[in-house]
């Protein structure tokens, strides 16, 4: 074959490859840990190219025939909506820690503690942005990030490009799994919460036992180390618990890729 053969070859490639890349950037947009600011878009453009390679050499994809035209068009839509719906869902989990930092945060009187988190550049609690480390570093370490790029090559059996319109029942789950953060964020403020609870409860009859007994002088400090200590009390099992909303995140993601 000439040299001119092989150049002719290079272009069909090259735009499979980039409608490939579609649907593995949309998701690491999305998703926790790829879609963090600290990471750099030349090194996400550079991930979707690596997995967009090993996609087309285990999927056999066809990417429509003319690039401009109204069937590209909704092709490429289709694509990036199946990878957001992935990356979302893992994303509705990982706001359950900063739920449960505002429920913890406003019994200890420490919810006016703020701080620009590195992961999405916005103001959070600083209670949040700890919980938060925490569940990230537990998804790495549970390998979760491999997990989710093997999802998104999974996703091209379940969901083959020009077939990749989400059903109304996949929307409708994406939808309710919502709900599971904030069950997933009060369960996990609930040990530390409980036990504020109570103290609220014995500093709201000590105001009424005795009227003069300044209330922002006892109740603040004694929330305060009470929640500290509840804190490194209860952490063990708010870390299970984190595994648990993990697996439960994984376990929606896959759910929606392979039914």
């Amino acid at each position: 074959m000439s040299p001119l053969g092989f150049g002719l070859s290079i272009e069909p490639q090259l735009w499979a490859l980039l409608f490939v890349m579609v649907r593995v950037g949309a998701a690491f947009i999305a998703a926790p840990v790829f879609s963090a600011v600290s990471i750099p878009v030349v090194v996400r453009v550079s991930l979707s190219g690596a997995i967009g390679v090993l996609v087309l050499a285990a999927h056999p994809i066809v990417p429509p025939g003319q690039i401009f035209s109204l069937t590209t068009i909704l092709a490429v839509a289709a694509e990036a909506l199946v990878g957001f719906a992935i990356g979302f869902v893992l994303q509705i989990a990982f706001a359950a820690p900063l739920i449960a930092s505002e429920v913890i945060g406003t019994s200890m009187g420490i919810g006016f503690a703020s701080a620009i988190d590195p992961q999405n550049g916005r103001s959070t609690p600083a209670l949040g942005q700890f919980f938060t480390m925490m569940l990230t570093l537990l998804f790495l370490a549970m390998n979760g990030h491999l997990l989710l790029v093997e999802m998104i090559v999974k996703s091209y059996d379940a969901l083959p490009p020009g077939h990749a319109w989400l059903s109304l029942a996949q929307l409708k789950n994406i939808a309710f799994f919502g709900s599971y953060t904030f069950a997933a964020g009060l369960l996990l403020a609930l040990p530390v919460g409980f036990l504020l609870l109570c103290l609220n409860l014995i500093v709201g009859m000590l105001s009424r036992s005795a009227p003069a007994l300044n209330l922002f002088a006892v109740g603040l400090p004694a929330s305060l180390a009470v929640g500290v200590v509840s804190l490194a009390i209860a952490f063990p099992a708010m870390g299970d618990y984190l595994l648990v909303i993990i697996d439960e995140s994984l376990r929606a993601t896959s759910n929606l890729v392979l039914g």
